[in-house]
């Protein structure tokens, strides 16, 4: 294999939004550009099912996170962009890959224990064995890089793990299987517009999609929690790598200060952020003005998404034949991948 492939894909729970955008597709797109790279991206869905949801609009939410990769800048003439249910070879390798890591070791993974609590009544095999699905969506390519976010890194370790047991078991120690690498890019980590944690699509109020207005940014950004605008900076041990703390005058911490400089130094360079620092601990911190340029920023970088995905939506056959078109590509690679597997491990294969 002269190229080095590599793997990534999003779940298919709401559209795009800028911590998907910054913190993977900016990657993805970094990836497909370089030569020395085969790439394979995804609408995941059957990761979608993993945590209660909506069977009636799941083709369409499928569909819309690959519009939004196509208006982003992926390119189907340079990588493979496909649905994951429309691969089954991911499934069937996983159930293979099952047999190779304990339930113990999945049920004490955090983030495991994070969904539990997230959805008590919802505890399934599927939402248990999504690292192991995940696993397989990588290693059936023999992908060694994948472009996800930090809080990934627990699920890639259990695909490395995997990767090792079953060269060691069926390969005779050879290295069939690469232990995959997460590829992480400038915005690996964009902070919540709630002022704690990264934005997500599942706390409202978090995140800003691909396709909101400049209005609707406005009103989001503008709501971001902030203090006086005046006080102390200091840099302390970071919750996520790239943040400071910022304290005021009472020596109480403002996350909210925090996610809007994080968010100024994403869209406006780190010279505005040294600057507006400077400002905080000194004459003050106008938030309103600044709050405003930092909406008008992100709306620059989104409308020429925004255009294409309008162009995209015009065109439902198109897409769709992006899709299935990947997913032959895809299967191509995987049935070879799958069939040395099951031949190693010593089932009877078809001719």
């Amino acid at each position: 294999m002269s190229k080095k492939m590599v793997f990534s894909g999003t779940r298919a729970t709401g559209r795009l939004h800028l911590g998907n955008y910054l913190g993977a597709v900016k990657g993805y797109i970094e990836l497909q550009n370089d030569p020395a790279y085969d790439c394979i991206y995804m609408a995941v869905d059957l990761h979608t099912i993993t945590t209660p949801y909506d069977h009636q609009t799941l083709a369409v939410t499928t569909k819309d996170i690959i519009m939004d990769y196509l208006a982003a800048g992926l390119d189907p003439d340079k990588t493979i962009i496909t649905a994951q249910s429309l691969v089954p070879e991911h499934s069937y390798l996983f159930f293979l890959f099952a047999s190779a890591i304990t339930m113990a070791r999945m049920q004490h993974l955090p983030t495991f224990k994070e969904k539990v609590k997230q959805h008590p009544e919802n505890v399934t095999m599927a939402l248990l064995n999504y690292p192991v699905l995940m696993a397989a969506d990588i290693l059936v390519y023999r992908a060694g890089l994948v472009p996800v976010g930090i809080d990934q890194e627990p699920h890639l370790e259990v695909a490395r793990e995997i990767a090792r047991k079953m060269n060691d078991r069926y390969f005779n120690g050879e290295e069939f299987f690469p232990e995959p690498q997460r590829f992480a890019t400038k915005g690996e980590y964009v902070p919540s517009l709630a002022g704690a944690g990264k934005m997500s699509k599942s706390i409202e109020g978090s995140y800003i999609n691909l396709m909101d207005s400049l209005e609707l940014i406005q009103k989001k950004v503008a709501a971001i929690p902030t203090d006086s605008g005046k006080g102390s900076i200091k840099d302390l041990k970071t919750r996520v790598k790239g943040q400071k703390e910022y304290t005021d005058d009472s020596g109480s911490k403002s996350e909210g200060v925090a996610s809007l400089m994080a968010m100024v130094e994403l869209f406006m360079g780190n010279n505005k952020r040294l600057k507006c620092e400077k400002e905080y601990s000194s004459n003050g911190l106008r938030y309103g003005d600044l709050k405003k340029s930092l909406a008008e920023a992100i709306f620059k970088e989104l409308k020429p998404i925004q255009a294409k995905r309008k162009e995209l939506e015009a065109k439902p056959d198109y897409v769709d034949q992006i899709i299935h078109d990947g997913a032959k590509r895809a299967r191509a690679i995987a049935s070879k991948n799958l069939r040395e597997v099951k031949e190693k491990m010593g089932f009877i294969v078809s001719r």
